[in-house]
């Protein structure tokens, strides 16, 4: 079988190389040629490339089993294997710490070694279309023919836009985010954590997460209402660290002492919550010769770090339908869609839901006694009744679906109803931090304003 993927990040290169391991024919074009040696990757058109990233178990495990010299060359570069200690589990395999720029160039080097597999720098123009499906794609200007092609171009792609559904659920969440890379001094120990992945600060109008990664790097993200627009001053230097000073958990991560900027401030833009089937735009269940994967799929804001997780369980269940679906792999897209719409949509509404209430929360809003709780108060009941964090493992993981908190979603309701609210981590609310952001933008202090 000839393949084509549009994209050459981790969805592309993932399922190049597992198909070009099955015998396959296979081209990856991307228009970057790829990660410089000894200077800062750019990655343009990859907005989210240099943001925080975070990579749970799933990602390794799936490299152990289909690619696993990308994912010793991961580790060779510094990725670090961290556990999760559940409850009424134990110690688990959580994931790895690594930057996304760490992980790429693993997938990167690793991708020339693979026989069958090509990966090509240039622009994708389109597909080739005929008598009513794919047959391959147009690349600056010269056809490459193809049995299936897919798109892994992520969610800013526009290859195959014409071809495909608009998206039907989600869209943009309400929040907006803004964050900077660090890297501990020799010797510094991390700061503090909520669990092996991350750090999250929870406050009055906004979230703050830390992200570990490898080799003593970190990145702080501040996630704020994208309708507070006094906040996007958080671009600049002077406000984002600033705000670092002002939020205990974050000063102590970035004291100049223990760390120092590895990146300038690196603003994200409005947050997306999306889920876009394989259907096709004339309404069939998807075109023939055509599949989508990746961010292309679904799309979540990185508060759990869920992104290459979704991606890559996708990937298997496309290699899988491949290994065992009839002759025709143009017709994959039917089965994979039905997969993704039990599989995947369902972290998508999570997330919308999810989301749209902490954003209603954090202009004032109570807890919604009137309808299911969304998944974080769930989850954070769990400090008031002991009897729900056991239920609340298989979500953490990702190895149950969000509905596996239904069981535990009264036990949490009854928490709420008696009056009890979580707890704020100590800090400034939203309202102090604009002053905060205003003082190091003006030279003013607040409390001479």
């Amino acid at each position: 079988m000839q393949v084509a993927i549009i994209g050459a990040g981790p969805a592309g290169l993932f399922l190049a190389s597992a198909l070009a391991g099955r015998g396959h024919d296979v081209v990856a074009v991307d228009r970057d040629p790829g990660p410089p040696l000894h200077s800062r990757w750019a990655r343009p058109g990859v907005m989210q490339f240099h943001h925080a990233h975070a990579f749970r178990f799933q990602v390794g495990r799936a490299l152990q089993r289909e690619w696993p010299e990308a994912f010793a060359a991961w580790l060779a570069l510094g990725a670090e294997p961290v556990l999760f200690d559940l409850p009424d589990v134990g110690p688990v395999p959580a994931g790895h710490l690594s930057r996304r720029d760490t992980f790429e160039r693993a997938l990167w080097a690793t991708a020339a070694t693979v026989r069958g597999l090509t990966v090509r720098s240039g622009h994708v123009d389109g597909v080739l279309f005929a008598e009513g499906r794919v047959r391959g794609i147009v690349v600056d200007g010269s056809p490459v023919a193809a049995d299936l092609v897919v798109d892994a171009s992520g969610r800013s792609g526009r290859s195959v836009d014409g071809l495909r559904a608009p998206s039907a659920v989600g869209g943009p969440c309400g929040m907006a985010y803004v964050d900077r890379e660090y890297r501990l001094r020799e010797g510094a120990e991390r700061g503090p954590l909520s669990n092996a992945l991350a750090w999250q600060g929870d406050f009055d109008g906004y979230q703050v997460l830390v992200f570990p990664h490898e080799r003593g790097y970190f990145s702080v993200v501040l996630i704020r209402p994208t309708a507070d627009a006094a906040l996007k001053d958080l671009r600049h230097e002077a406000a984002f660290e600033a705000a670092c000073r002002a939020v205990p958990g974050l000063a102590a991560w970035t004291d100049p002492d223990r760390a120092g900027p590895a990146t300038p401030v690196l603003p994200g833009g409005p947050l997306r919550n999306a889920y876009r089937g394989q259907r096709s735009r004339d309404g069939r269940p998807c075109t023939p010769g055509l599949v989508s994967v990746g961010d292309a799929v679904a799309t979540t804001t990185p508060i759990f770090g869920r992104g290459v997780t979704t991606t890559f369980l996708q990937i298997l269940q496309l290699l899988a339908l491949l290994d065992t679906e009839p002759p025709d792999p143009g017709l994959v897209g039917e089965p994979f869609d039905a997969w993704c719409e039990q599989n995947m949509l369902p972290w998508v509404a999570d997330h919308v839901t999810m989301d749209t209430d902490a954003v209603r929360r954090w202009d004032g809003g109570d807890v919604d006694l009137t309808r299911r709780l969304p998944s974080d108060l769930i989850l954070a009941a769990a400090e008031q009744d002991p009897r729900i964090g056991p239920g609340t493992g298989g979500y953490l993981s990702m190895l149950e679906l969000p509905s596996s908190l239904d069981p535990v979603e009264p036990l949490a309701r009854a928490v709420y109803e008696s009056g009890w609210r979580p707890s704020l981590a100590p800090g400034p609310t939203r309202g102090e931090l604009r002053e905060v952001v205003a003082a190091a933008l003006t030279g003013v202090s607040p409390g001479r304003r």
